[in-house]
């Protein structure tokens, strides 16, 4: 006798559109959001979704399967930049097609880079932390604690974009301005952390809101009987030209470049100088630098942030050599064998960090300056 089949029971998939965010009323409440999860950047551009910047990565803010935002329309991100722009920066940007300055609203302090593109409006903002850390908190080592205790040469800092320069120059000035009695003349573009006057005197200025440009300032600050200068960014030839004839003067000139190591940097700086001036530039260098702070930021493994990896350069009359010779190729060699004096390598520090479990293989073998030599590491 054959049975009739009972009908199979089949589950009907619904496909659930993600819920569309409506753009916000403010770019205070983006703002407010970004701090709220620790994000370090915010970008509001038009046709794109609001995106902002956490532990290194850029992804749409609203990025889950319930949730996204849709792409901003030109007159929408034209409402928000100029919701919180005044009529001078409203002016700029209409007249120049970009405005940048540091934004303080009463829950805290933003970079803020608004600029005119093919398509609209685009705004860019960095999250500047409001506690200034100090030497100790950033987790540096006591080296770098000598460096600043001169009372003259050049310190510089550098790294990429992002690395947290601004914040490593402003714990060293902070460590000063606990430690001496000096006068600190700081220029920024823009001021990012407010430090108040402790044993110190203070003074902080904006280039195009206080002074025309870099070089400007510098040259008078030299006027202003200052300890300490720090430049907040060695872009040109003057202005790398005046700070290192302030660090020769008597004054201690702490500024920032954009390069990986210590070997770079110095040839960033040498470079800039017609080849008729280099022999005398390098006998400067080589006299006035104190040392090289390089910097990267990490992606931590646990996924909670990122972790520094820092080389330390200290001058010794070996490296004072090897500037003088202009032979700054060595320079990886000596600091290996400088260790005593405190200097670290950039992969050393990488590979310190593997090996207590904080960045992964990948990271440290991707970042790594002499990448035959992290490889047989792993081996």
């Amino acid at each position: 006798m054959s049975q009739t089949a009972e009908p199979v029971a089949q589950a009907v998939v619904v496909s659930e559109e993600p819920q569309i965010i409506p753009t916000l009323g403010s770019v205070d409440e983006y703002l407010k959001f970004c701090i709220q999860y620790d994000a370090s950047d915010l970008h509001l551009a038009t046709a794109s979704a609001p995106m902002w910047r956490r532990y290194g990565n850029l992804g749409p803010i609203w990025e889950s399967g319930t949730h996204r935002a849709a792409a901003l329309t030109a007159e929408e991100a034209k409402r928000l930049a100029y919701g919180f722009l005044n009529e001078q920066q409203i002016k700029q940007l209409e007249t120049r097609g970009d405005v940048d300055f540091a934004y303080s609203p009463g829950y805290g302090r933003f970079r803020a880079s608004i600029v005119k593109q093919r398509l609209g409006i685009d705004m860019a903002f960095r999250i500047i932390s409001t506690h200034l850390r100090s030497i100790d908190e950033l987790g540096l080592p006591e080296t770098v604690r000598t460096l600043i205790r001169y009372h003259n040469g050049l310190v510089l800092v550098t790294g990429p974009v992002g690395c947290g320069k601004s914040t490593t120059l402003a714990a060293l000035v902070d460590a000063i301005n606990l430690e001496r009695q000096d006068h600190i003349i700081t220029l920024e573009d823009p001021i990012e952390y407010v430090i108040d006057a402790k044993s110190c005197h203070v003074n902080q200025r904006e280039v195009h809101s206080h002074t025309a440009s870099f070089s400007a300032a510098l040259r008078g600050a030299l006027r202003e009987d200052p300890d300490i200068i720090m430049v907040g960014e060695m872009r040109d030839l003057e202005t790398i030209s005046l700070a290192i004839t302030a660090a020769e003067t008597g004054h201690l000139v702490l500024g920032t470049l954009h390069t990986g190591n210590s070997a770079r940097t110095l040839d960033r700086v040498l470079d800039v100088f017609p080849s008729d001036q280099r022999d005398q530039i390098r006998v400067m260098v080589s006299e006035s630098l104190r040392g090289i702070i390089s910097q990267q930021l990490v992606p931590r493994i646990d996924g909670q942030g990122r972790a520094m990896a820092m080389e330390l350069l200290v001058n010794t009359p070996a490296v004072a050599a090897t500037i003088r010779d202009g032979k700054t190729f060595m320079l990886n060699g000596i600091m290996q064998t400088g260790k005593s004096v405190g200097m670290i390598t950039m992969d050393d520090s990488l590979r310190s960090l593997y090996s207590q479990g904080i960045i992964s293989r990948e990271e440290c073998e991707t970042r790594a300056e002499d990448k035959p030599i992290m490889r047989s590491f792993f081996k």
